[in-house]
């Protein structure tokens, strides 16, 4: 099933308009620090900032008039390497397991695909989101590269990071 065949809505988000609704989305995750380097202190114009970066394209998904999770989709490197996009995702703490992340990553690969990007490629999988590196093998990414001990988990120390990588 495509994220097509949801009740479930991606459209481009518009910061002025959505910014509160994708911290609410933000923040839990930012603040446990399990899958994201980002520093859990950050706060709402900061975290913002950086989701809204130049060069970010913004969605959100929706199920009916809630905002069920956020991705943004950018080139992964410039010049020689601007063919390979690069995304970051994050859904709401209710909806995990409700198949918003599975529509977002569709989503995203469709919208890559019609920006002229030829690959997909993550550069952090935090190793124990173990839910996202199923999901994302399932999708069709390969696990290409292993860092390791370059994340530092709050619970569970030092663990890896994956490179993930899946061609358009």
């Amino acid at each position: 099933m495509s994220w097509q065949d949801t009740p479930m809505r991606i459209r481009e988000a518009v910061a002025e308009r959505d910014g509160d609704a994708i911290w609410t989305i933000l923040e839990p995750v930012v603040r446990a620090g399990e899958t994201y380097p980002l520093p859990r202190d950050m706060d709402r114009q900061t975290a913002l900032a950086y989701w809204f970066s130049c060069g970010h394209e913004v969605f959100i998904a929706e199920n009916g008039n809630e905002i069920t999770g956020t991705y943004f989709l950018k080139a992964n490197q410039k010049g020689g390497g601007g063919h390979v996009a690069n995304c970051g995702y994050m859904t709401a703490l209710h909806a995990t397991g409700q198949g918003v992340g599975r529509a977002m990553c569709e989503h995203s690969l469709e919208r890559a695909r019609e920006r002229g990007f030829r690959a997909m490629q993550f550069n952090f999988v935090v190793s124990t989101n173990e839910r996202a590196v199923r999901l994302w093998q399932s999708i069709g990414f390969e696990i290409v590269g292993r860092l390791p001990r370059v994340f530092e988990h709050p619970r569970l120390g030092f663990v890896d990071a994956y490179v993930m990588y899946r061609e358009l």
